[in-house]
């Protein structure tokens, strides 16, 4: 059965007037300014200084690109340093891409992604300081924070300071997944961290220096420039989309759980309009059907193109789950689990590289619950929340 008229035009107008926000009721409301929001703080650091920015469409200052606005100000900006997606957005999920020139403001382009994710010491001459300004989901799978290592790495061996724009984590009001094993380490978890760590990128940066979890264990001469208004219980809608298949708040809060299912034959609503809001496959049964499509620049060749999937849609209900337990939802992965691994070719190799461990798959494989399966991973939980504290710069609850 296809989705009803009815409910395509309710769940339209959620989005529209952006009612998936007002779902997360164990949120308060405040005014954050964010890190870039501050000119007036980092200004005089950086004027007179020759800068390399590592930015993404979401480094803006109000609705100018941070770029645009260091520009206007003054400042000498000679390279850009562009993270997975690009430096405009112009990059899907995992897709290289070429060093050029900015078209807009013909300054020189590095790519951070592919064969290069780390700034070669070439990179860096000329440059006095390396600014970073992107904003991150707060999920240890989200390479931006694996970008964020590498670039604080270049910058201590080749003695450049990095200074450090703050910006609220939308998904920072709980910390939850297994800790990083790290027989499983790679560029979408290099840190003995949990999925969701709980941590704006300041207050990460600071926990990759004192953990001394560079090469060698040296240090990044680090500032951070933080928020205000914010603190670890506050609702932070984010402004501009953090990358193309993240096209909303509710694509944001169900990302923790729904990035697993890429490890699995299920698709998440890639090449639709709706990615990391559903999920399904055409062999499962479910109300909900939707078809993927190549969508260029989004989603070349989604999971299950052209193919009629059934599954679930979350998008009305499963911001209310996460509001009443905010955690991952091992529930949806165990359900679909049942339902379509009868030949046993429910899982793909990516499934324990995002988990970092192999022990959840095992454990679904052996039947066990979500709440046995969580409490396994509460001892090391535990010992991540002690050390967490001590690099937080906002109030957490």
């Amino acid at each position: 059965m296809k989705i009803k008229p009815l409910w395509c035009l309710l769940i339209l107008l959620s989005s529209w007037i952006g009612l998936q926000a007002q779902l997360m009721p164990i949120l308060k409301q405040s005014r954050v300014s964010c890190g870039a929001d501050r000119t007036d703080a980092y200004l005089k650091l950086i004027l007179g200084k020759s800068i390399g920015l590592v930015s993404n469409p979401s480094s803006r200052v109000g609705k100018i690109h941070l770029l645009d606005t260091l520009l206007g100000s003054g400042v000498t900006v000679k390279k850009v340093f562009a993270p997975e997606h690009g430096f405009r957005g112009e990059g899907e999920a995992g897709a290289a891409l070429q060093d050029g020139l900015d078209p807009k403001t013909g300054i020189p382009v590095v790519s951070l992604y592919g064969k290069h994710k780390k700034p070669a010491p070439e990179d860096l001459q000329g440059i006095d300081l390396v600014i970073f300004d992107i904003q991150d989901v707060g999920v240890r799978f989200y390479t931006y924070i694996s970008t964020l290592h590498l670039v604080m790495e270049a910058c201590a061996q080749e003695h450049k300071p990095l200074l450090v724009l703050d910006r609220p984590n939308p998904n920072g009001f709980y910390t939850d997944g297994p800790i990083l094993d790290t027989a499983f380490k790679s560029f979408v978890g290099m840190h003995p961290v949990p999925v969701v760590h709980g941590m704006t990128v300041g207050e990460y940066a600071g926990m990759i220096n004192g953990e001394h979890w560079l090469s060698g264990g040296i240090q990044c001469d680090l500032t951070v420039i933080r928020c205000t208004g914010y603190d670890h219980q506050t609702e932070y809608i984010l402004p501009v989309k953090p990358s193309p298949n993240l096209p909303n708040q509710t694509s944001v809060y169900l990302y923790p759980t729904l990035c697993f299912f890429e490890g699995t034959v299920v698709s998440i609503g890639r090449g639709t309009g709706f990615p990391f809001q559903v999920f399904g496959h055409p062999d499962m049964a479910g109300d909900f059907v939707f078809t993927p499509k190549s969508l260029p620049g989004v989603s070349l060749h989604p999971p299950h193109e052209n193919k009629e999937c059934h599954g679930r849609d979350l998008r009305l209900n499963g911001i209310g789950e996460i509001s009443q337990e905010p955690e991952l939802k091992l529930e949806w992965i165990i359900d679909a689990y049942k339902k379509l691994n009868s030949n046993g070719s429910f899982f793909i190799g990516y499934f324990d590289t995002l988990a970092g461990t192999n022990q959840i798959r095992l454990q679904i494989q052996q039947g066990k619950t979500a709440g046995e399966i969580r409490s396994s991973w509460e001892p090391g939980l535990r010992k991540y929340r002690e050390m967490r504290a001590k690099y937080l710069l906002y109030g957490d609850k």
